[in-house]
């Protein structure tokens, strides 16, 4: 098992208060200063989890180019004070880079949580393939 460095750590917290101003500004009317701070802890939390080389090579992908310029083009539009222009463009950003990792967190959820609709449909639609 993998040991856990003091960076990691920070960087969970960073991600964890990220999401949490994320969901606030969202709730409050797309409060411009909440999302961009949640925007700012979010990707500084990503960092300090994984490493700056190694966000730097997520992001910069040459398969993933226009998730990540999306994703950052809508945290550009947030930090000058255009929310939901920016939030919009941020989240097709977001699940252009992230949707490979969509069904890996499905399974995982699925796994830990019986949930007797979702199982028989994903059995039945994997057998489909």
């Amino acid at each position: 098992m993998a040991a856990i460095t003091e960076f990691q750590k920070m960087g969970t917290g960073l991600v964890g208060f990220g999401l949490f101003f994320l969901l606030i500004g969202v709730l409050l009317y797309f409060d411009s200063v909440l999302l961009a701070f949640g925007n700012i802890l979010f990707l500084l939390g990503l960092t300090f989890i994984i490493g700056f080389r190694r966000t730097a090579q997520f992001f910069f992908q040459r398969n993933k180019f226009r998730g990540s310029f999306f994703f950052l083009g809508g945290v550009s539009l947030v930090l000058c004070r255009w929310p939901i222009i920016g939030m919009l463009v941020e989240s097709y950003g977001f699940v252009l880079l992230f949707r490979s990792f969509f069904p890996v967190a499905l399974g995982v959820v699925l796994s830990v949580v019986n949930v007797p609709f979702l199982n028989a449909f994903l059995s039945s639609s994997s057998s489909m393939v």
